[in-house]
């Protein structure tokens, strides 16, 4: 197992050499500070607001389906297994594309419904971002990227979805999983102890 020295120093080389794109020119939110609000249209057409989910505990996963480092987590099953484990936890999870028309990524509303049902996702929402003014907000670099809403509507965890900064699908096995050490914290009753990890992964396709 990385130590978290290691694991903040390989993301960062991850994110540097590995990123399918140009950094983005986002915003930066502090860990332990008030989520941004959006509102964008999901999968359905409607429109979901952060308002909506007020007093719930929310996950924010931004994706990109033909990104190598989010297909490893879906084509295994594992951020399936998360994603169960969220709502058997009572957590809300939103999907989000911040893919531009055009680029790697970008569905549509029945191509998102579609690419849900097929990987057999559970999640509450799939939030369209093609604009990206949601990814921009959040400072999401890449896909996989997570980030943990608690209740009170402040970021508790954001980063990388574990310490294996890697596309390779055998390095799921004995790879420390951010959100889960997150749980566990919070579950002890303790502050989540790394709440903030360097995302690795493809680069958010937004519009130029």
């Amino acid at each position: 197992m990385l130590s978290k020295r290691e694991f903040l120093l390989a993301g960062a080389a991850v994110l540097a050499l590995a990123a399918c794109g140009p950094a983005a020119n986002v915003d930066h939110v502090a860990t332990g500070a008030a989520a941004p609000a959006f509102s964008v249209t999901d999968a359905t057409g409607a429109v979901r607001t952060l308002a909506e989910f007020a007093g719930q505990n929310v996950i924010l996963e931004w994706t990109n389906n033909g990104c190598p480092y989010v297909r490893k987590h879906y084509d295994a099953g594992n951020m399936q297994a998360l994603q169960r484990d969220a709502a058997a936890r009572g957590w809300t999870w939103l999907q989000v594309i911040s893919s531009a028309p055009g680029e790697q990524g970008y569905l549509d509303g029945p191509g998102a419904v579609a690419q849900v049902q097929t990987e057999q996702a559970t999640v509450t929402a799939t939030l369209l971002d093609g604009d990206g003014v949601m990814g921009r907000a959040y400072g999401a670099l890449n896909t996989p990227q997570m980030v943990m809403i608690n209740g009170e509507g402040l970021i508790i965890y954001q980063g990388a979805i574990d310490d294996r900064p890697s596309a390779r699908p055998e390095t799921l096995e004995g790879a420390t999983n951010c959100v889960r050490a997150a749980w566990a914290d919070l579950e002890a009753g303790r502050p989540v102890q790394i709440a903030q990890t360097t995302p690795y992964g493809c680069g958010v396709k937004y519009a130029a």
